[in-house]
């Protein structure tokens, strides 16, 4: 499932009339890059939300054939539904045998996804949640097994423990996880919710995995300069 959905607020006014998934970078929109990154690690069958302009997308995808994929398109258009809303209502697509992988359409890496899923398969997670060592303001706290067992916020000192955090190392979430279907039947929210709340508080008793990604690149791709500096870096391949 690609996050297709957002306002894409921060990266006003380039959404001006477009959704963030339609802004561009050296001549490809951030969802062509999204979808090009994941069917290259053997992911054929996607799920794209739609929100803000999903019309848009809509019309993107039917435009470039779908890009010869199988794409099924969630569509939020009358309720923006967050990332928890948002993978209930995708269910459908979304249920079976095999653990289903979520990409945000605003990162750009280089992290190796087949490799990602082998780590899920061999650690027999419900979640695994791609990480960095990097600088932000939330972070998730993991212990030395690399289960999730908090969150903090360095600047308001706001604290969720689901585990002991005493010994704990703090990552930050990269926008890519891999989830097992059985989730669906852990999840007693509706509506319009977040998935970091919902993973806090089942991994007092279920496997909410991290893998520490150190690849060479990882960018958010949620502010102008940020739009710029990844097209810098880009075109300089």
């Amino acid at each position: 499932m690609i996050f297709a959905a957002g306002l894409g607020t921060r990266l006003y006014p380039l959404t001006k009339d477009k959704p963030k998934a339609l802004v561009e970078i050296a001549g490809k929109t951030l969802l062509q890059l999204a979808i090009e990154k994941v069917s290259l690690a053997g992911y054929n069958d996607l799920v794209i939300n739609i929100h803000h302009f999903g019309d848009q997308i809509i019309e993107f995808l039917k435009k470039n054939n779908n890009f010869g994929l199988d794409i099924s398109i969630s569509d939020e258009r009358d309720q923006l539904l967050n990332t928890g809303g948002g993978i209930l209502k995708a269910a459908p697509w979304l249920t079976g045998d095999e653990p289903f992988l979520v990409y945000n359409v605003d990162v750009l890496s280089n992290i190796d996804l087949q490799l990602f899923r082998k780590y899920h398969d061999e650690r027999g997670g419900l979640v695994t949640l791609v990480v960095r060592d990097r600088k932000t303001a939330r972070y998730l706290a993991f212990d030395q097994a690399m289960q999730l067992s908090g969150w903090r916020n360095i600047k308001t000192g706001d604290e969720i423990s689901s585990r002991d955090m005493q010994s704990c190392s703090l990552f930050a979430f990269s926008g890519i996880q891999l989830i097992e279907p059985a989730i669906f039947k852990l999840i007693t929210e509706t509506g319009s919710f977040p998935l970091i709340p919902l993973y806090l508080r089942l991994a007092a008793d279920q496997r909410i995995i991290g893998f520490r990604d150190e690849s060479s690149l990882w960018m958010d791709l949620g502010k102008p300069d940020q739009i710029i500096e990844a097209e810098k870096f880009i075109l300089k391949q």
